[in-house]
């Protein structure tokens, strides 16, 4: 009995000093994937969704300080243009290299595959000022509470907010580049 319970330590003893052990060495050799192309550990998405969720959840705002209405929205779209669009691209013009980033950088005026609208529709304003102010680690989202005003932070969120609804001309013309050119073209000899 003594035999076997002490083989019963050892065992354990040795599982806890050489299971960090391989680990270590399966970093320190260069065998965790860290290039764009590889591909993702199990369980990788849903361990960072379930911590990133966690994190907005306990720190975004409560309340939204600025109205959604044509000014706010058209200066947000303004800063989406200036600061997000190279990124997530903008109406019915994706960006080509977003889809080669890790994780995929979201295309926010594409129509979702569900048929739920398009961008972040159903993600309150709160979550995506959150998102923007504190940029998301390992993802190329950067912080922007150091680069945009917390009133511009506002404004974009909730532009992203409302994609799916119809929006002011004014901000239409900045995000969607084919409406306004449409608009902008002569008159193809209608009288």
């Amino acid at each position: 009995m003594n035999r076997i319970m002490g083989s019963l330590v050892l065992g354990v003893l040795l599982g806890v000093v050489l299971t960090p052990l391989v680990i270590l060495g399966w970093f320190r050799f260069g065998h965790m994937p860290v290039a764009v192309a590889d591909t993702t550990l199990p369980l990788e998405d849903q361990l960072a969704r379930i911590s990133l969720d966690a994190r907005v959840a306990a720190e975004q705002p409560k309340i939204v300080p600025v109205a959604a209405d044509e000014p706010n929205l058209t200066a947000g779209a303004q800063v989406y243009l200036n600061q997000c669009a190279s990124c997530h691209g903008v109406y019915g013009k994706p960006v080509g290299f977003a889809m080669h980033m890790f994780p995929k950088a979201p295309q926010l005026w594409l129509p979702h595959p569900d048929g739920k609208g398009v961008g972040v529709s159903g993600i309150s304003p709160t979550e995506i000022y959150w998102k923007v102010s504190n940029g998301i680690r390992q993802s190329g989202m950067p912080a922007y509470k150091d680069t945009l005003s917390t009133s511009e932070i506002w404004q974009v969120s909730l532009l992203l907010t409302n994609a799916d609804k119809p929006l002011p001309s004014a901000v239409v013309d900045i995000v969607h580049p084919q409406a306004a050119a449409e608009k902008g073209e002569p008159d193809s000899g209608k009288q």
